[in-house]
């Protein structure tokens, strides 16, 4: 029966693709189908669907979620206010003192570094820069095809940049999946440590620092050097020059965040006390400036509601879906074709990687990791240890996905979102150098595991030598979630006694 598993995913993806119905819906219809089908054929009773409701209850209750509606009001901030146009002309004035060589896409990179991590979600990012360093840029002259290249590469530095709620999301999914893995270790067996969503921060940054200073290099390296003439003079023009007030925005508001991120990735701050943070320094700004005002206030809390509803939607599909799988045994067939892979970690990381990378053509980042995640990664963390290196590949993973044409999430939303159409031939043009650095930091990374070790304060919490039980499973998870500085968690061993 674990085959109707696998006939679930291909028949959802299939719609998902094909239909353009919410992701949520069809996850939830497929369920209840597999679900309906399962009882009817005796696979398994209706006991183990009534476990649902308390599964998601238990997962709404982790703070990580309330940080996930924090992170959407944040979003929505940024965008309804005039911030990022703000803080994208200070950057832009400021570079083009120092180089004539493209100070527009310098600025670009920068605003998305600051605003990427905080807004949410790519699609969300992507908005912000058509909204706000595109149109300066199409003003300044910037052909099609590299405003949508561009826009769509920046928007995916949420991905990888901590603390972005991609990053949070799959270092929470990436715990308990490493905490599954560890709980039929055999007596006497190695003690392991058990990843969390601290180790993902700092496993990823210095790939994430790689890969930014490569497009940063590239970005530089293929843009024309403007002379003094009349073009560098039109390329200002079209950047309006800075208030009194504004520069004051664009001194302190960088800071803010710099800090924010900072404290976040090195543990000293909560991903969910950074996001209430921001949101709250947010809402000052807006009211001391005048902008968030009845309509415009309006316009925020249904954008957050908006994107938290389909956050939590697609948790909750996604984790009956999941229920369903596992009922079918779809995990045990995954794990057998771990097993035969066995003392092969490359072969089998590159297996899953692969495959993750061919679901991100037809799902995003979130439907990746509430879905897909829980069913592969238990498998491929019984059989390598370093966690930590796996989920800084499988960032890469997804940030490749997002821009690989023509069906790349993310570039197929920054084409859309500038017409005329550009022609994908033009594209590939000007995507062709990002692809190839986020291919040459992925190897880098495969062949060097250590890159993904050189900053790791958090604390170590190993599993038993024993076998656990689910309740002492849950009991981890939420110890391995807290704040980095809180005593290690008790192991069940000492828990027995």
């Amino acid at each position: 029966m674990s085959v109707v598993g696998l006939l679930m995913l291909i028949a959802a993806l299939l719609l998902m693709t094909s239909t353009g119905w919410p992701s949520y819906a069809i996850l939830l219809g497929v369920s209840w189908v597999a679900a309906l089908g399962g009882v009817a054929a005796g696979a398994f009773d209706w006991p183990l669907l009534a476990s649902l409701p308390l599964r998601i209850v238990g997962l709404l209750e982790h703070d990580l979620l309330q940080a996930l509606v924090l992170y959407a009001l944040v979003g929505a901030l940024l965008h309804r206010l005039a911030l990022a146009d703000i803080v994208y002309r200070g950057l832009f004035r400021a570079l083009s003192r120092c180089t004539r060589r493209s100070p527009e896409t310098l600025a670009g990179f920068g605003l998305g570094t600051l605003f990427a991590p905080m807004n949410g979600s790519v699609a969300a990012s992507l908005l912000l820069l058509s909204r706000t360093a595109s149109v300066y840029w199409q003003r300044a002259g910037m052909a099609g095809a590299e405003r949508v290249v561009h826009v769509a590469v920046i928007s995916t530095l949420g991905v990888i940049v901590p603390p972005s709620l991609v990053l949070l999301l799959l270092g929470d999914a990436l715990m308990r999946a490493h905490t599954e893995a560890l709980s039929g270790v055999a007596a006497g067996a190695e003690l392991a440590r058990v990843i969390n969503t601290q180790d993902v921060l700092q496993a990823a940054l210095l790939p994430g620092a790689l890969l930014w200073l490569v497009w940063l290099g590239v970005a530089w390296w293929r843009a024309p050097v403007l002379q003094p003439t009349a073009a560098a003079d039109a390329s200002l023009a079209a950047c309006p020059a800075l208030s009194r007030q504004e520069r004051w925005v664009v001194a302190v508001v960088p800071g803010v965040i710099v800090s924010l991120l900072v404290l976040v990735t090195l543990g000293r701050v909560r991903a969910v006390e950074a996001a209430a943070s921001a949101g709250v320094l947010l809402v000052l700004y807006g009211v001391a400036t005048r902008q968030l005002k009845g309509p415009l206030l309006r316009q925020v809390l249904d954008d957050a509601m908006a994107l938290s509803g389909a956050l939590f939607a697609l948790l909750v599909a996604a984790t009956s879906f999941s229920l369903l799988l596992r009922a079918y045994g779809t995990d045990h067939l995954v794990a057998e074709a771990m097993q035969a892979l066995h003392g092969r970690p490359l072969l089998a990381t590159l297996l899953v990687e692969t495959g993750l990378l061919a679901c991100a053509f037809v799902l995003d980042a979130f439907e990746l990791i509430f879905l897909v995640v829980p069913i592969v990664m238990p498998a491929l963390l019984a059989e390598v240890g370093d966690a930590g290196w796996i989920a800084a590949i499988t960032l890469l993973v997804l940030q490749a996905g997002f821009l690989l044409p023509p069906f790349g999430y993310a570039l197929v939303l920054a084409r859309a979102m500038d017409p005329p159409r550009v022609p994908l031939l033009a594209l590939l043009r000007a995507l062709w150098p990002y692809l190839m650095a986020v291919l040459a930091v992925l190897a880098l990374v495969l062949a060097e595991p250590g890159l993904t070790h050189w900053l790791r304060t958090a604390p170590e919490a190993n599993a038993s030598a024993q076998p656990i039980s689910a309740e002492e499973v849950e009991a981890l998870m939420r110890a391995m979630s807290s704040r980095s500085d809180a005593p290690d968690p008790p192991t069940p061993a000492a828990s027995q006694r």
